[in-house]
C-alpha cells in the first residue's frame, strides 16, 4: 500500500525527519511511537504533503510516486490524513462538516450511502447533526474528524495523535472506532503518543527517535522490549 524510502524534512536548518524508510502493507494497522519531537508529525504531513518545502525521499501509494503531486490528488487516490488538533470547521454543523468530507465526490448517492454508514458508526454524531462543531466536547469532535476523512472513503487512513487532550474513557471509545474502521478493511497509519494504546491497536510498530527509525517489530514484540517498557511504557 505505501512504500517510502529515504525520507527527510527540514524546516529550514532543522532536519526533523533524517532518511527513514517503512512500509504499510494494505489492510494492515501500523503504529508509529516515540517522544515529542521526534519526527513523527512531520513524517505524517510530508506523506499528506502538507510539508512540500524541505521534504525529499520516494513516497510511494500503490506503486505511484506520489511526491510531487498536490494534496487533493491524494484524496482522489484514497489517502486521507486526520490531523493532530482535529481540525474541524468550528462554524459549521456537523452535518456540514461530514459534508466536506466527501467534496471531492460527485456520486451522490453512495454520498448519502456513506454518511449513514458514519451515523451508524458514530451514532453520537447523528444525535448532534445540527449543532456546530466548535460547542462539540474533544472527544466528539475527535469523532467529528475521523467520520469526516471516513466520507472520502479512504484507503489508507493517517492518525495524528487521535487521544490528545481526551479523557481516557473518550480514548477507550475512540480506539474502539478506530478498531472498528481497521476491521472494514481500511489500512491506518497511526502516531500516538500513548505507545501502550497503540501497539495493542496496531500489529507492526515503528519506534522513532530525534528524526529516526530505531526499532520496527511486530507490536508484540515491541511491547516485550525492556528499552520500549523503560522508555515508552513506563516501566
Amino acid at each position: 500500500m505505501l512504500a517510502v524510502t529515504d525520507l527527510k524534512v527540514h524546516y529550514g536548518g532543522i532536519a526533523a525527519v533524517k532518511g527513514i524508510n517503512f512500509v504499510v502493507e494494505k489492510g494492515e494497522t501500523v503504529a508509529f511511537i516515540g517522544a515529542n519531537g521526534a519526527g513523527k508529525t512531520s513524517t505524517l504531513k510530508a506523506l499528506a504533503r502538507l510539508l512540500t518545502e524541505g521534504t525529499q525521499g520516494s513516497i510511494r501509494l500503490r506503486g505511484e510516486e506520489i511526491v510531487a503531486l498536490p494534496p487533493h490528488h491524494l484524496i482522489r487516490r484514497g489517502l486521507v490524513l486526520v490531523p493532530e488538533g482535529r481540525g474541524v470547521f468550528a462554524r459549521l454543523s456537523v452535518a456540514e462538516n461530514l459534508a466536506m468530507g466527501a467534496y471531492i465526490r460527485n456520486d451522490r448517492q453512495e454520498i448519502a450511502n456513506d454518511l449513514q454508514r458514519v451515523y451508524t458508526l458514530l451514532p453520537q454524531l447523528r444525535e448532534r447533526q445540527r449543532q456546530l462543531a466548535g460547542t462539540l466536547s474533544g472527544g466528539e469532535q475527535q469523532m467529528l474528524a475521523l467520520g469526516r476523512a471516513l466520507m472520502a472513503r479512504p484507503q489508507l487512513l493517517l492518525l495524528d495523535e487521535p487521544s490528545m487532550g481526551l479523557a481516557p474513557l473518550i480514548v477507550h471509545k475512540v480506539f474502539e472506532t478506530i478498531r472498528a474502521v481497521a476491521a472494514s478493511g481500511v489500512t491506518i497509519l497511526l502516531v500516538e503518543q500513548n505507545a501502550r494504546l497503540a501497539l495493542q491497536t496496531a500489529s507492526r510498530g515503528y519506534v522513532m527517535e530525534s528524526g529516526r527509525i530505531t526499532l520496527a517489530d511486530s507490536s508484540a514484540m515491541l511491547l516485550a522490549d525492556p528499552r520500549v517498557r523503560q522508555a515508552y511504557l513506563g516501566e
